[in-house]
């Protein structure tokens, strides 16, 4: 153990009595297991299958388990707090207060939105109407751009992949209304269907807006033909995963000879942002670009802007804007059956939309300073982890070795929510006007986004809103981020004992770590640059390691009778995630006073506590229908693999439940993935 893991042992282990002084400290949770089920092969079931059988899906869900049950109540605590706030109006303007409580106020007031109907929207449609040339076709890409409707190109800022110090202007592909191009393109039964499905969609929207219906059916047809083409010039899920395909550093100059008929002077004057380094993420989508531009008659054009339009806003329109947009992306295409109660909805887009300053009054009420300080603790625990971890593997070179340790030893932690909050007090929010509301956020978002191109990098700035029930790593800034949404129980309690901490959120924290070395993360070096710091030797024992994970996940199949297989190589990263979150996670609890103890609780030892919280957090049940969406595009794997995978490639689990070989969850030494 090297000192900063004996300090640590020292610190957790002094949280955990202090913890237990105060009040009795709860376990896993024993009535959501289902004995029945053997551990050693079918461990999914086992830690969660009676939670699963007691709690179907809610019909407003896609997906569901003690986790996602927490997300909720995390939104439902948003709510509570908005409906303090907009009880009491005339608060100071443009302070948090005024500016979440009177959104959330103008969002629940239904019967204006619907008397209001597609009128907000009119002034919009109309302008594109009136588009008669090029030129008023690019006006109208960059209006429409300053509101945050990206079509059909995005632009943003993000820092350069060789100079993470600063943040460059970045063009990529966009505009599409289906998942990806693959939607547009394959002809696999269930894309044909959504195809299908999407015409209709379409439609019905331009049939709401007061199209006729041969007009209607007329539009669907030209977007269809539209978004096609451009799908046709998109990099499919897998080749978005590799840095390198979206790395195309230029210039002003060579972005206006690679799409000659837009005018990008014009274009960036009237964001406010001056000509700099630019990053043209898919050069083959802005050919296409330059191709539309050229060939699609100005009527096509139109049509499309309309689309996005309309799409865009409709879940801040009527009624039957929202019911129709939600039964295509929803039902039809992820089977949820209903929409989400209207309070709750208009919790979730004030966190969208004003996520910092409905966040400071979150974090003020549920995340307490002695629960980040906890939190603090096993992170730097399970950074400790990695770090023995990283020193004791045996197919690297000392090279090699040293610059993942410094990588690591670079890392950047956030927890709860931010030091500096941002200040929104320059968006103008009424009590009476919704769809203002939302048009006002959406452009002080892009407002914020451009206010960072050509400058250096702001590492204060998170990429989540303090309620958020999730983590995540950014290779750019070498950092871990755990907003206090995540850090609630089923994954993170001051009440829990450290072996259900580390099980769950403990897998979570040394899973964002082991991104830093996933086969995407590590291709970026310590201060978040695109560089290869991997002898050509190392790297190639690298990747035969990735391989054998890939290869792993390629076996596994969603359930019911498709059997659509997953894509190693899409989930690979998120994969290799698990792998190594589970060990590290592991090697640390085992530092703590209850990891080097023995005695049971319910009837478990630590160890086998451990790996049921990681099970019972992980638990989730997800409809048939979104896990065919999932397969084809989420980089992460179906829950139940999150579980089974991992547990089956790390020998500690099958000690714990006396596997055996032979068993489902036990690989065998030859076929076991071993990455970190």
């Amino acid at each position: 153990m090297n000192r900063l893991g004996l300090l640590l042992l020292v610190a957790v282990g002094a949280a955990a009595v202090a913890a237990a002084q105060t009040t009795s400290l709860q376990g896993i949770e024993l009535g959501d297991m289902d004995r029945k089920a053997a551990p050693c092969n079918d461990f999914y079931d086992f830690s969660n299958g009676a939670w699963r059988a007691q709690n179907p899906i809610p019909a407003s869900m896609d997906r569901w388990s003690r986790r996602w049950k927490a997300g909720e109540e995390n939104k439902n605590q948003l709510r509570d707090i908005l409906n303090e706030l907009s009880a009491n109006p005339g608060q100071p303007k443009g302070s948090p207060a005024q500016l979440t409580g009177d959104f959330y106020a103008a969002c629940m007031n239904a019967k204006a939105v619907d008397a209001a109907g597609i009128t907000p929207l009119k002034p919009y449609l109309a302008a594109i109407d009136g588009v008669a040339d090029n030129a008023g076709l690019q006006k109208q890409i960059r209006e429409l751009h300053a509101i945050g409707v990206m079509v059909p190109f995005v632009f943003y800022g993000n820092q350069n992949a060789h100079d993470p110090e600063n943040v460059i202007a970045q063009v990529g592909a966009g505009g599409l209304g289906l998942p990806d191009r693959d939607y547009y393109l394959k002809p696999d039964q269930r894309f044909a269907d959504a195809r299908a499905q999407y015409r209709v969609y379409v439609e019905k929207i331009f049939t709401l807006a007061g199209s006729p219906d041969a007009e209607a059916k007329a539009a669907a047809q030209s977007v269809m033909e539209f978004e096609t083409a451009l799908a046709k010039a998109t990099l499919d899920n897998v080749a978005l995963r590799d840095p390198h395909s979206t790395d195309h550093i230029a210039n002003l100059d060579a972005l206006q000879k690679m799409t000659p008929h837009f005018d990008w002077t014009a274009y960036l004057n009237s964001a406010g942002i001056a000509p700099g380094v630019i990053n043209i993420t898919e050069p083959e989508f802005m050919a296409e670009f330059e191709r539309q531009l050229v060939s699609t008659p100005i009527a096509a054009w139109k049509t499309y802007l309309k689309w996005q339009m309309l799409n865009n806003a409709a879940n801040v329109l009527s009624q039957p804007f929202v019911d129709a947009q939600f039964g295509f992306y929803q039902k039809q295409l992820a089977g949820v059956g209903e929409l989400k109660p209207r309070d709750v909805r208009c919790a979730e887009m004030t966190d969208q939309m004003l996520g910092e300053a409905l966040g400071q009054e979150y974090a003020k009420r549920y995340f307490p300073p002695e629960a980040k300080q906890r939190a603090k603790a096993m992170v730097d625990h399970i950074l400790s982890a990695m770090h023995d971890t990283i020193e004791g593997v045996d197919w690297m070179t000392p090279e090699t070795k040293k610059r993942a340790l410094d990588k690591l030893a670079h890392f950047t932690v956030k927890i709860g929510y931010p030091d500096k909050w941002k200040d929104y007090s320059s968006i103008s929010v009424s009590r009476d006007d919704h769809f203002a509301n939302f048009i006002a956020a959406s452009r002080f978002q892009v407002k914020d986004n451009h206010s960072t191109i050509n400058k250096p990098v702001d590492r204060g700035r998170w990429g989540m809103t303090p309620p958020t029930s999730n983590a995540y790593y950014n290779a750019l800034m070498n950092e871990i981020v755990f907003p206090a949404g995540i850090l609630q129980p089923p994954a993170f309690s001051m009440k829990y004992t450290d072996a259900v901490n580390y099980g769950a959120i403990g897998v979570v924290i040394g899973h964002e770590i082991s991104h830093g070395f996933d086969d995407e993360g590590a291709q970026f070096d310590a201060t978040g640059h695109l560089a290869n710091w991997w002898t050509p030797e190392d790297s190639k024992k690298f990747e035969a390691k990735t391989a054998c994970v890939a290869k792993q996940f390629d076996g596994y199949t969603i359930d019911g009778p498709d059997k659509i297989h997953l894509n190693g190589k899409l989930v690979l990263g998120e994969s290799i995630g698990d792998l190594a979150g589970l060990k590290i996670a592991y090697l640390a609890f085992k530092k703590t006073a209850q990891g080097q103890a023995s005695d049971k609780i319910d009837g478990f030892t630590p160890d086998q506590q451990f790996f049921i919280a990681w099970g019972q957090f992980r638990g989730d049940e997800t409809r048939p229908e979104t896990q065919k969406l999932m397969v084809q595009g989420d980089p992460h794997p179906l829950a139940k693999y999150r579980v089974l995978g991992p547990m089956s490639n790390f020998p500690p689990f099958a000690s714990a439940f006396s596997c055996k070989p032979g068993d489902a969850l036990v690989r065998p030494d030859a076929e076991r993935c071993v990455v970190w």
